[in-house]
């Protein structure tokens, strides 16, 4: 028998429709990733003026660390759906053509296409085709709760994976906290190098005109021109610093570069906390949640001893070119299977499953000591700055003071330049101090509030939220 001629294959569109329902579709995607771009650019841009509050808010959003970690939120999100998938019945389509003279293969085609005859050689029934097309459907009934405990797993991880990211989200605030006040420091730094600056210039032009006249010598007028070389040395490294500092702070944005002009006057101050509790640490979170991950991967692994169910039925039809037949079969059933041995397989993974999390119960107790201490040593540091402060505030202003005198006297030809120089560099000195325990108490401030696990500001999310597992609706039981 002649294999027939396959007919062309004919398509519902025409070529021209294709093309247009093509060009729809295109220009609908070009459109909505215009459209997404433009609001992705619109969220990203960043203000003229930053304030503590929107540099924190701005942070979050935009820095590599922190987009990193929402991707490790997606990943898990999506393996939890991949665990999930396992409570749903599997549908598979296939098809397929083949030839073959082989007995036994040519003789099940011949069946199956219902074109037996009683002249066929059963011992060389000669070449069959067949194009075969099936569907089939499977269903696992039971498993030893191995799919539940799994499911389990992946939310905890994915609970880990949200609490990961409020750490690093915590850290990254208070690094631009400190940054935004080390700013500020900077620039105070540098108007009161520029304070000293004018001072000496002043002083060195009272020297001037007493030298002039006969009244001081040539080496107390050269002193005076090296403290002023002096002054300007240190404002020129404090103009360095504030240069750096404003780097750091446009990296810890995620900015490459742009202007970093700061309003102070806006949430300049924040908050000492009362409580010393520090059960909202994200890091302690995310040792419960993987706690409970390895305790579900110890249950999974436990579920190998038990024996696993699974239904299935099939659909088949299968067409016959070289026989000119065609027929269609069904096939239903369930399977029942219990590994009586494997060579201790399921032993081991329960006592790998088991020491993981015997190492994560030990990485929550390293975690909870380190935060302790870390609470401890930002108390400590918090009352230190609060005390340097105060001695500072008395010091700046016995210095000014002591400065208006002894000035006045140098005028008067009363006060030696050395002794001039001595009042004007104590005067710097307590400035600078002053300004440097200010900035240290509103750092140590925010590392309390990080120490703690609060947020630096408590109406800005800092986090995602959802911190607990969700519930599974998953009814198989161990």
């Amino acid at each position: 028998m002649t294999p027939r001629t396959p007919y062309p294959e004919k398509h519902p569109f025409s070529t021209a429709s294709r093309r247009r329902i093509s060009l729809i579709c295109l220009t609908v995607l070009l459109l909505a990733g215009v459209a997404h771009g433009s609001d992705t650019t619109a969220a990203m841009t960043p203000p003229e003026v930053w304030t503590l509050r929107n540099a924190v808010r701005f942070a979050l959003r935009n820095n590599p660390d922190s987009r990193m970690g929402k991707n490790r939120i997606e990943a898990a999100q999506a393996a939890i759906t991949m665990e999930q998938s396992s409570f749903f019945p599997r549908l598979d389509l296939n098809s397929r053509y083949d030839q073959t003279n082989n007995p036994m293969y040519s003789f099940g085609n011949i069946l199956n296409q219902g074109a037996f005859n009683n002249t066929i050689d059963f011992n060389n029934p000669g070449r069959t085709d067949s194009l075969n097309m099936g569907v089939r459907l499977g269903y696992r009934f039971f498993n030893g709760g191995r799919d539940l405990a799994g499911l389990k797993a992946a939310e905890a991880q994915a609970v880990s994976s949200r609490m990961e990211l409020g750490a690093v989200q915590a850290q990254l605030a208070f690094e631009v906290v400190r940054a935004f006040q080390l700013i500020i420091q900077a620039e105070e730094l540098v108007k009161a190098q520029q304070a000293a600056v004018d001072a000496i210039t002043a002083s060195l032009g009272v020297a001037k005109a007493r030298y002039q006249e006969g009244v001081l010598l040539k080496a107390d007028l050269l002193d005076l021109e090296v403290q002023q070389s002096k002054a300007r040395e240190g404002l020129s490294q404090a103009k360095h610093t504030l240069g750096l500092s404003r780097r750091i702070f446009l990296g810890l944005l995620g900015l490459d570069d742009g202007p970093a002009t700061l309003d102070p006057a806006q949430d300049y101050i924040q908050e000492m906390p009362q409580s010393a509790d520090h059960e909202q640490r994200y890091e302690l979170k995310s040792m419960e949640a993987l706690i409970l991950a390895a305790k579900a991967r110890v249950t999974q692994a436990q579920g190998g001893y038990y024996p696993s169910l699974e239904g299935y039925a099939g659909y088949d039809a299968d067409k016959g070119y070289v026989t000119d037949g065609s027929g269609d079969s069904w096939q239903a059933g369930v399977k029942l299977q219990f590994n009586l041995s494997e060579g201790g397989r399921t032993g081991a993974e329960i006592a790998r499953a088991s020491a993981l999390l015997a190492e994560a119960q030990e990485r929550k107790r390293k975690t909870e000591l380190a935060v302790t201490l870390e609470v401890k040593q930002a108390e400590f540091a918090a009352q230190d700055a609060q005390e340097r402060l105060q001695v500072t505030e008395k010091s700046v202003a016995q210095a000014q003071e002591s400065a208006r005198i002894n000035r006045l006297r140098f005028k008067e030809g009363t006060l030696l330049s050395a002794d001039l120089l001595g009042v004007e560099s104590r005067l710097t000195d307590a400035r600078v101090r002053r300004i440097v325990a200010e900035t240290s108490q509103r750092i140590a401030i925010a590392d309390l509030r990080r120490a703690l696990g609060l947020p630096q500001f408590p109406d800005t999310p800092e986090t995602v939220a959802n911190p607990q597992p969700e519930k599974t609706t998953a009814t198989d039981q161990p």
